[in-house]
This record gives C-alpha cells, structure tokens and sequence, in this order.
C-alpha cells in the first residue's frame, strides 16, 4: 500500500513537470502560464529527482512506466537546454575586460529597495562598502528618497520619480548627466529612465533604468505590457547604436522567450552567459529564486565583474556589475534578429500598448 502510494506520488510530481515545462511552449501571456517561464532550474531538480526515485523503486518497468521516464527525460533535457547557457559549461557572451583606462570604468549597482523595507540603514552601508559609480534604486517612495537624500553628497549627479506604487525609481551618479530623460512608455505612473553619462575619460554612454509591471495577479493578469516595455526600450536602444547599459528589476527571468527576444531585438549582451544565473530574488527563500535583475549592455563594454550581493531587508539582492568601456574590443557575437522577430516583436508590443489602454 506504501510502495503503491509513493509510486503515486512520484507519478504526480513528474507529470506536474512535464506539464510545467509544456506550458510556457504556449505563446500566451496568461499570467499563470508565463509563471512557468521562472522556476527552471528547479523544475529540473524536480524532475531528476522524481526520476532518479522512480527508476530506484519501480521494478521492473512496464511499458507506461517507459513511457512516462521517457518523457520526464525529454522534458529535463530541455530544462537543461534552456538553462545551460547560465551556467560554467557555456561559452562567456561577454569577454573578460582588458581595463587599460580606468577612468573608462564604469562601477554599476542595481537594488529594488522593496518600498516597504525600511532598512535604510543597511543599504547606506552597502553603497558605502561597495562604492558605486552609478547607483539605480527601484521600488522607492518619498521615505527612501529622503532617506537616501545624504548621498547626494557623494553623487553630485542624480535624477529622481519617487512613487508609492512600487514603481518609483532614483538614480544616484558620481559623473556628469549630460541628457536627463523619463518616459512613461505604457502607462503613467511607471516610469523609465535614460540618461546620457560623461565618463572621467570623456566618453559618453546611455544608460536606461528601467521596471515593467510584472505579471502576477496582484499587478497584471497578462504579461503583454511587460514584454511590450522591455521590447519598446529594446528597439529604442538598437536605434540609437551608441553605446548603452539597460538595468533594473526586468520582473522577467534571463532565459525566457521575452528577455532573449529583447536582446535579440536590441543586440545587447548579457554578462550572466557564460558565468551562472546570479538570481537576485526571492531573497527570502533561498529555493525559489531566480534572476529578474538585469544588466544588460552593448558590445562596447566589456566585464571586470559580476556580484550578487549581501541583502538588506529587501526582497530582492542588489547586483553589481563593473564594466570596462573598450570600443576599440567590440565582436563578442552580438545577439542577430530571427527572421519573424521584428514582426513578434511588433506584435507584443500593440498587444501590451491595448491592455496598458484597457
């Protein structure tokens, strides 16, 4: 009755893989299909697991016990699939940096702050231990920008929406902001930011914040207006070919259809491939967790480092990435468009623009 019970569940457990593998194949922006987009990693641990125990205790197999192994096997090679290029075993996308010009540096810290948390404190020591050049702050209200005000000594330049609907952003710089920009680009009260910032060498770079809605049911039922703000700040940044870094909480996961659409769409590169997954969230269950903060960049730079780092009370981990600007390297094998991306991309793009509209 045992053996007949834990044979059940492991039947369960497997077939809530497969399905939750098959799922996010559906082109659908359904919020609990896209869910599935996240947890890949562990679907796989799942999933081997669940194998590894079916195979140990369910002798001798017959003929629908093959049938599920062999799909359970399928559905975990193409988890690993879609996982590999976030680990150690995959080719670096972005190469190591050769930083002959530190003043070309760039020193880049990203934080969703959770506009609930109120340890300012911690954060402050965090900034001051890891001495950011650009500071990019999501989540905050008029409390952490008051809070967060006394940098002001430290980062002479800055650009500042604070709102308390979660979507406030603040960026912090220690070098000149020569062009200062928010766009509202789906809705009103969730702004973008882009800036132009003047290097100590004298170079000039973009820099886009940025923090779509996310598509849970307590936000938005339908991922439509996240995917159409990632891929309008994608086409904007393949437009303009000057270099450029596009960072923040993306709410999406570095290996979904999305996100690789946008980078294929805007060409930027991200230093994550080649190196691990670098998950920033959820801070609190060290399980579930995955990365929906991003630093995306164009073929102009190259990486001196990558860090996820110490949390703060926040619900998501800072991440640090140390650039090196060398134009002179570029060809680290930009992400090249599919044939029917731009008309995809097209596509997402009017369908979140209706349901931001709706």
């Amino acid at each position: 009755m045992l053996a007949a019970a834990a044979k059940g569940f492991l039947l369960l457990l497997g077939w809530l893989v497969i399905v939750g593998t098959a799922l996010p194949l559906l082109r659908t922006t359904v919020w609990w299909v896209r869910i599935f987009d996240f947890p890949r990693a562990q679907v796989f641990i799942l999933g081997a697991v669940v194998l590894v125990l079916y195979v140990l205790f369910n002798r001798p197999l017959h003929s629908a016990g093959f049938f599920f192994l062999l799909v359970l096997t399928a559905t975990l090679l193409y988890q690993g699939w879609r996982i590999y290029p976030y680990t150690l075993l995959a080719e670096e996308q972005v190469h190591g940096a050769n930083p002959e010009r530190p003043e070309a540096t760039v020193r880049l810290l990203v934080a969703n702050v959770l506009m609930s948390n109120r340890n300012d404190a911690g954060f402050r020591r965090l900034i001051a231990e890891e001495q950011p050049d650009l500071l990019l702050v999501v989540e905050p209200d008029r409390w952490w920008e008051e809070r967060l005000r006394p940098l002001e000594a430290d980062f002479p330049y800055s650009l500042a929406y604070p709102l308390d609907n979660t979507y406030g952003m603040l960026l912090y710089s220690r070098y000149e902001l020569t062009e200062k920009k928010i766009h509202f680009l789906l809705q009103q009260d969730i702004p973008s930011f882009q800036v132009q910032v003047r290097l100590p060498s004298g170079d000039r770079i973009d820099l886009w914040g940025v923090h779509p809605e996310p598509p849970t049911p307590q936000e938005s039922e339908s991922s439509a207006p996240r995917d159409a703000e990632l891929l309008l700040v994608g086409k904007k940044v393949e437009g303009l070919r000057r270099p450029v870094i596009v960072a923040g909480d993306l709410n999406d996961v570095a290996w979904s259809h999305t996100t690789r659409l946008f980078q294929r769409i805007s060409g930027l590169l991200d230093p994550r491939i080649g190196r691990g997954r670098y998950s920033t969230f959820h801070a609190r269950y060290p399980f579930l967790r995955w990365p929906l903060d991003h630093v995306f960049h164009s073929d102009h730079f190259r990486l001196i480092e990558l860090r996820v780092l110490p949390g703060f009370g926040s619900d998501h981990f800072p991440i640090l990435a140390v650039l090196s600007f060398e134009p002179e390297r570029q060809g680290q094998g930009r992400p090249k468009p599919e044939v029917d991306d731009g008309h995809e991309a097209r596509e997402r793009i009017e369908e979140g623009i209706e349901e931001a509209n709706e």
